[in-house]
C-alpha cells in the first residue's frame, strides 16, 4: 500500500471516530474489510477522552471544546461517499410526529474497549423536530449527517418548581457537517426541526460525568415560547413529553 493511501486511511479513520460512528459502521458492516484492524486502536482515543470527562481531567467546558475540534476535522463529503451513509438513511423508518432515534448495540463486537459513552442517529421527516430539551449531567456533541436543520439552543439559567429561566444562544440553519456540543453549564437545552425531506444528526452523549450535579441525564422537556424577560431572558414552561411532541415535535 503506499503512503498516500495509508494517509487516506488514516484521515478517514480519524474522521470517523470524532463522529463517533466507527460502532455504527462497523455493526453495519458498511466499513472496507482492509479497515477493519485498526479500528480498536481509533476507538481508544474517543474511549481516552470520554474517561477523561468522567475522571475530570477535563472539564465539561473543555470537553466540548476537544468534541468540536474533532468534528471540524471531518471531511464529510468524502466521508459519506466512503461509507455508504444512505444505506444508513434507507434502514430508517422515520415517524409522523418527533424524531427516530437508532440506538447501536455493541455488544456483538469483539476486541473493542470498554466504552462509557452513548451514541445515536436522530432522523426526521421535514417540519418535525428533535423537540426542545435539556439534560442534567449530560454532556453531548451533535454532527449533522445529512440534510438541513434549523437548530435553537439556550442556556438553562435558573431552575423553579414549573419552569426554567433560559436564554436563547444559538438560532441558525444547520447543515450537514455542522455540529454543536452541550453541558450543563453551556447551551444545554436544544432543539432541532427539519428543513429537507429527511434529515439526520448523530451525537455522542455522556451521562453521570460529575457527580456534584443533581438529577438524572434524561430529558427535561421545555416551552421555549414563554414569557419575554429583561436581558434576553425567556420564562420557559416544564412540559411533559407528549405536550412537547404536540406542540413541536
Amino acid at each position: 500500500m503506499s503512503s498516500s493511501r495509508r494517509e487516506f486511511g488514516s484521515q478517514i479513520l480519524g474522521s470517523l471516530v470524532a463522529y463517533g460512528l466507527i460502532e455504527t459502521l462497523w455493526s453495519r458492516d458498511l466499513l472496507a474489510d482492509n479497515v477493519k484492524p485498526t479500528i480498536g486502536d481509533w476507538l481508544k482515543d474517543l474511549v481516552a477522552m470520554t474517561n477523561d470527562l468522567r475522571g475530570r481531567k477535563l472539564t465539561d467546558l473543555e470537553f466540548q471544546t476537544k468534541m468540536e475540534e474533532l468534528y471540524k476535522r471531518v471531511d464529510l463529503k468524502t466521508l459519506s461517499t466512503f461509507v455508504k451513509l444512505d444505506d444508513i438513511e434507507k434502514k430508517s423508518k422515520l415517524p409522523d410526529n418527533g424524531a427516530a432515534s437508532l440506538g447501536i448495540d455493541l455488544s456483538t463486537v469483539e476486541g473493542l474497549p470498554e466504552v462509557r459513552f452513548g451514541r445515536q442517529i436522530f432522523g426526521c421527516k421535514k417540519g418535525r423536530s428533535i423537540v426542545p430539551h435539556g439534560h442534567s449531567n449530560m454532556c453531548t456533541g451533535f454532527i449533522v449527517l445529512k440534510g438541513e436543520w434549523h437548530g435553537r439552543h439556550y442556556d438553562r439559567v435558573e431552575t423553579h418548581a414549573e419552569h426554567f429561566i433560559i436564554k436563547p444562544t444559538i438560532d441558525r440553519a444547520f447543515k450537514a457537517g455542522d455540529l454543536s456540543t452541550i453541558s450543563d453549564h453551556k447551551d444545554n437545552i436544544h432543539w432541532f426541526e427539519a428543513k429537507s425531506e429527511t434529515a439526520y444528526i448523530f451525537n455522542v452523549h455522556v451521562t453521570g460525568y460529575d457527580p456534584k450535579i443533581d438529577g438524572n441525564s434524561g430529558r427535561l422537556y421545555v416551552d421555549p415560547d414563554g414569557e419575554k424577560l429583561s436581558g434576553g431572558l425567556v420564562k420557559a414552561a416544564k412540559m411533559t413529553s407528549a405536550l412537547c411532541h404536540k406542540k413541536y415535535g
